[in-house]
C-alpha cells in the first residue's frame, strides 16, 4: 500500500499519541505497520495503491550460503529480487533486497517466518517489511 506524506505524518502522530510516554521508535513502528496491515481503522482515502514492494535488510557475522539461502527462499515462494546491495566488512555482513511479492502465493506474514527460520539457521538477522513501512519509518 502506498501512503502520500501527510498521512503518514497523521498514522505516526496517531501512533504517538495512542502511545503516550510508551512511544518508542520500535512501539510506533509497530502499531503503524499494524495500521497499515489491518485498514479498517484507517480513515478512506489514506490508502492510495499496494506497491506490492518489500524491503529486506540483513545482517550479521559472514558465513558461507547467507545469500543463497535468503535468495532460495524467496524464489521459491515466486517472490522477484528487484534489487540488492551487499557488503562485507571482514567478519561482518550486511544485506539489503527490493522485493516484489505480489505473484507470490505468500503473504508477508508467510514470508517473515520463513525469513525468521533462516535468520535462526544462518544466525543472523533478518527483517523483512513493507515498502512503506520502511519509507514511513525513515521519514520521522
Amino acid at each position: 500500500m502506498k501512503l502520500n506524506d501527510d498521512k503518514i505524518r497523521e498514522l505516526s502522530i496517531q501512533a504517538i499519541e495512542e502511545l503516550g510516554p510508551n512511544a518508542s521508535h520500535d512501539a510506533v513502528k509497530k502499531l503503524v505497520e499494524e495500521k497499515i496491515r489491518n485498514p479498517e481503522g484507517i480513515p478512506e482515502g489514506v490508502i492510495q495503491e499496494n506497491s506490492g514492494r518489500v524491503i529486506l535488510t540483513s545482517f550479521g557475522l559472514n558465513a558461507p550460503g547467507v545469500v543463497s539461502s535468503i535468495s532460495t527462499a524467496l524464489s521459491d515462494a515466486k517472490c522477484d529480487i528487484l534489487d540488492i546491495s551487499q557488503k562485507i566488512m571482514q567478519e561482518f555482513f550486511t544485506m539489503i533486497m527490493m522485493i516484489d511479492i505480489t505473484n507470490s502465493p505468500k503473504d508477508i506474514k508467510d514470508l517473515q517466518e520463513i525469513m525468521k527460520n533462516i535468520a535462526e539457521k544462518l544466525k543472523v538477522k533478518i527483517y523483512l517489511q513493507h515498502e512503506d513501512v520502511f519509507r514511513f519509518m525513515h521519514r520521522i
